[in-house]
């Protein structure tokens, strides 16, 4: 796959966009399409966030949720709402907001609609680096959050050195992290044959990729780190449109390439290796969540806001179907979106060889 702009949108004619400008001097673009798409997913993030809490074993309904959000509710319900579910879904939203940002910078850094961590090996150092602790540490769920950090920050070190070449570019960068995705896997293979059929299970569980018993305690630390990290990121909006037009124009532009591709990729690591440590690895929403918002958009550029936004509302809906469409046997979110993802890729893979550029 080539390194142009087309391979993540169709060259279109250029067309006119309302500028709002201050009596500073500053100027912001106005998508109209992205002003409209972006609530509306806020709306469909937040409507699900709703549903999900309302099912389980003590169904509830719409509004017996929101009355208790709001202080309303019975103790029974204050109980199952703020100690059990609440955690679990907005894990899922902070989750579901990383990696769509994450897949955003990595797709735009790399020109690539296959730059996601779930392709160029950051989910599987992460899962690397959880399964040294659980087998070979044997360390509890705060030590094996550590070592899925840990893990993510060196294969992204890794990849990243790896690809140097005066510069990173897209296509190296890609093809070193599917090798070093394919390194990782073996790795993860050689633990599981070292590990006691105690730890073995344990680490199978949480290589699925699941928000199943997620409490106040992994929602605090992801929220920090999206607190920080997210905010960052939008930033450097505007820099990474301008260098998905290639390095030379981005110099030409005033754009600081290095420096904007260093820090936007090493916070979409850190937002990757965060979202893993909290919920484990889940595939398919960091590769599709800024294919599905530039489609919705219609929009050039990352996409930022908008594929935050869509892989919030994919990650908390997949979780709300994972329960609710298998009956007794529910499967863990990072299952379902496994199989999805799979489906997708192969979509993506026949379109790009359609539009020849792969």
């Amino acid at each position: 796959m080539n390194d142009a702009p087309t391979s993540l949108h169709d060259v279109r004619a250029p067309r006119r966009v309302p500028v709002l400008r201050t009596r500073g001097g500053l100027s912001l673009r106005v998508e109209p399409r992205a002003a409209l798409v972006v609530p509306l997913l806020l709306a469909v993030a937040l409507a699900a966030s709703v549903a999900l809490i309302g099912t389980g074993d003590y169904p509830m309904s719409f509004a017996d949720v929101l009355r208790t959000l709001t202080g309303g509710g019975t103790a029974a319900q204050e109980f199952i709402v703020h100690d059990l579910r609440l955690p679990r879904v907005l894990v899922g939203l902070l989750v579901g907001t990383a990696l769509g940002l994450a897949g955003a910078v990595f797709q735009s850094v790399s020109r690539n609609p296959l730059g996601s961590p779930d392709v160029i090996g950051l989910g599987q150092g992460s899962s690397v680096g959880a399964l040294t602790v659980i087998v070979l540490l044997h360390g509890g769920p705060t030590a094996v959050a550590a070592g899925a950090v840990a893990g993510g920050l060196l294969s992204g070190a890794a990849i990243y050195a790896l690809a140097w070449q005066r510069g990173v570019h897209g296509h190296r960068f890609v093809l070193v992290g599917i090798a070093m995705s394919a390194v990782l896997v073996a790795v993860i293979g050689y633990l599981l044959t070292k590990a006691n059929l105690t730890d073995a299970a344990r680490a199978t569980v949480w290589m699925v990729g699941s928000l199943n018993g997620r409490d106040w305690s992994q929602v605090w630390p992801l929220l920090a780190v999206c607190a920080v990290l997210v905010p960052a990121v939008l930033g450097h909006g505007r820099s990474l449109r301008m260098l998905e037009m290639g390095d030379d124009s981005a110099y030409a532009l005033g754009v600081p390439v290095e420096r904007t591709r260093l820090v936007t990729m090493g916070a979409a690591v850190l937002l990757t290796a965060a979202a893993t440590a909290a919920a484990g690895p889940i595939s398919f929403v960091a590769l599709a969540a800024p294919q599905l918002a530039r489609r919705l958009t219609r929009s050039p550029g990352p996409n930022l806001t908008a594929a935050a936004c869509t892989g919030a509302a994919l990650l908390v809906t997949a979780d709300w179907a994972s329960q609710r469409l298998f009956g007794a046997d529910q499967l863990p979110v990072g299952a379902l979106t496994g199989m999805l993802g799979g489906c997708y890729l192969l979509w993506l893979l026949h379109t790009e060889r359609r539009a020849g550029r792969i």
